[in-house]
């Protein structure tokens, strides 16, 4: 197993994946690696969609203008909108739900490298189409879709900003 700062230095949004399936209890790892994120209230509102018939992940890759690469499969985060109504709040909807996805995304993205998967988060998608191919109810919010697969070819390693461009101490200001 990584070390966790492998797994953060080593992640990348994978934008091109082998022809390979992944199997059932792999990705079943992944969501089990998702639950374990923190969630606002433990709310737990949070549902996921695991699309890997070949025709459906097809039909959300055509309406999904920000997702490349032809993955085998495609996780789509929903939020339960009944569950936050009767257990949460405004805030929760509101912000609540998007900051729980994005936290449970995260941990299954580590995870997915710590196993030798690639991954991308995608927001970029047409909600309507993609709530019609998949059925989803009207009480499920798209938070966003995650591609998962097999890397093929080196990933592009964009640069980051270096600390100092990025930390200030005890409020916003410039650093000395």
């Amino acid at each position: 197993m990584m070390e966790t700062i492998q797994a953060l230095t080593a992640r990348r949004s994978i934008r091109k994946f082998a022809d390979r399936p992944v199997d059932r209890e792999t990705l079943e790892q992944l969501v089990q690696a998702a639950c374990a994120a923190p969630t606002a209230s433990n709310l737990q509102a949070w549902r996921f969609v695991m699309v890997t018939d070949a025709d459906l992940v097809r039909k959300v890759d055509l309406v999904s203008p920000g997702l490349s690469g032809h993955p085998p499969v495609i996780l789509v985060i929903c939020s339960d909108l009944e569950e936050v109504a009767r257990r949460g709040s405004a805030h929760s909807l509101e912000y609540g739900c998007m900051m729980d996805a994005a936290m449970a995304a995260e941990n299954l993205m580590l995870r997915a490298v710590d196993l030798g998967l690639g991954t991308c988060a995608i927001k970029s998608y047409n909600e309507a189409a993609v709530r019609k191919v998949l059925r989803l109810p009207d009480t499920a919010r798209i938070e966003l879709l995650v591609t998962i697969g097999y890397p093929e070819g080196e990933p592009r390693c964009p640069a980051r900003k270096p600390m100092e461009e990025v930390l200030f101490w005890n409020g916003w200001k410039e650093n000395v």
